[in-house]
C-alpha cells in the first residue's frame, strides 16, 4: 500500500463510519508510515453540523471558519483499518 492508497482508504472509512453525522469538509491533515509497526497513521479533519456557529450573522454571511474535528485512522499495510482515535489540537 502506498501513501495515496492509505489516504483514500482512511477517508472512505471515516465517511462511512460517520455517515449519519452529515460530515462536511472531509480532508487530509497528516499522514505517517511507521515502518517498525507496519502501520499507516492518517489524520483527517472534518466538520459536523452541531460544531458550526449559529447566529444571525452566520445565517446571512455563512460560517467563515467552521470548527473541525480530527481523527487519526490507523491502517495496517494491507489497508485494514485497525482504529480511529480522536486527535486533539492544541492552539497557541
Amino acid at each position: 500500500m502506498d501513501v495515496k492508497e492509505a489516504v483514500k482508504a482512511a477517508k472512505i472509512y471515516v465517511a462511512d463510519v460517520f455517515s449519519e453525522e452529515n460530515l462536511s469538509n472531509l480532508g487530509l491533515e497528516e499522514v505517517e508510515h511507521d515502518e517498525a509497526k507496519k502501520m499507516w497513521l492518517v489524520t483527517v479533519g472534518f466538520s459536523r453540523p452541531w460544531n458550526t456557529t449559529r447566529n444571525a450573522l452566520t445565517a446571512i454571511a455563512g460560517d467563515q471558519n467552521p470548527k473541525r474535528a480530527y481523527r487519526i485512522v490507523s491502517l495496517n499495510d494491507n489497508g485494514e483499518v485497525i482504529s480511529i482515535k480522536r486527535r486533539d489540537v492544541v492552539s497557541d
